[in-house]
């Protein structure tokens, strides 16, 4: 769907490192050292099983080098590619024991991620034809925010903050506990850098009518609201504002809620119940 540049190798190699040591633990893998015999040398070959968007091809083959930089690793779809499958993703070649040892990690994090591009590209085929794109939230693993929002880009998506100092985002216990929408409002004008975006939450029209009057926000984020009065939002806002619909987005209601006109749907599914592509890698 869309191949990106990518990240430095130095970012990622904490997360994969960290894998690797929870999967090889104290001392290794013991089951390799023990049946497969010194200086044996293997080509594998990572496969798609089924369909889909591949991601996780940059971590697989950092995950493989990490265990032995000797290893020869050939990338054949880079992330953000749309695979069939049986479609070859990659081949490794060098030490069977070393492929072994790297494989669980190599595949969980490629597995994983695959599932959220392919989950993310079905979502944005649903916005087809209008302007509205396809966003994250935070709703992601723990530790593994970086590398799954990444996923969604792949994908085709785009993504929302990434952390809380990234961007105000106003929600309805900030609203609550500030005492209203207003005094909400003028607390970001008073206060907020001029480098910093706002978004706030409504899940009422009336809602809507204040954050327009008042001013200070640059993103409404409208929550849990039907399609028809996410039509009447958008037709009050009329391009004075960026809406973003959220809230309960299945991949079944994106179609009508994209052809209301809303700029952003944000759907937390994207990444918290992508289901893993099934990837396999054949000796």
């Amino acid at each position: 769907m869309t191949q990106l540049p990518p990240l430095p190798d130095l970012i990622l190699e904490p997360l994969i490192r960290a894998a690797l040591m929870e999967d090889l633990g104290t001392y290794g893998d013991i089951t390799t050292r023990t049946v497969i015999p010194a200086g044996t040398r293997y080509v594998a070959q990572l496969r798609a099983r089924e369909p889909g968007v591949v991601s996780g091809m940059q971590i697989a083959e950092i995950a493989f080098r990490l265990v032995d930089p000797q290893l020869k690793v050939t990338c054949h779809c880079p992330d953000g590619s749309v695979i069939a499958a049986g479609d070859l993703l990659m081949e490794i070649e060098g030490s069977a024991a070393s492929i072994l040892s790297g494989e669980r990690v190599a595949l969980n994090f490629a597995g994983r991620l695959s599932g959220i591009a392919t989950l993310t590209a079905a979502f944005v085929a649903e916005a087809a034809g209008t302007e509205t794109r396809i966003t994250c939230t935070r709703k992601t693993t723990p530790g593994l925010r970086l590398v799954e929002k990444q996923a969604v880009l792949h994908g085709g998506g785009f993504n929302h903050r990434f952390s809380l100092s990234d961007a105000i985002l106003i929600k309805d216990n900030h609203i609550a506990a500030a005492g209203g929408i207003r005094p909400v409002l003028r607390a970001v004008k008073a206060g907020a850098s001029h480098m910093i975006r706002t978004e706030i939450e409504v899940d009422r029209l009336d809602q809507l009518v204040e954050v327009l009057d008042e001013g200070g926000a640059d993103v409404v984020l409208l929550d849990n609201m039907d399609t028809p009065t996410l039509r009447e939002a958008v037709a009050m806002a009329a391009k004075r504002i960026t809406l973003e619909a959220s809230g309960n987005m299945r991949l079944e209601r994106i179609a009508e809620v994209a052809a209301t006109g809303v700029d952003y749907i944000s759907s937390g599914a994207l990444t918290h119940s992508a289901q893993t592509l099934d990837l396999g890698l054949d000796f």
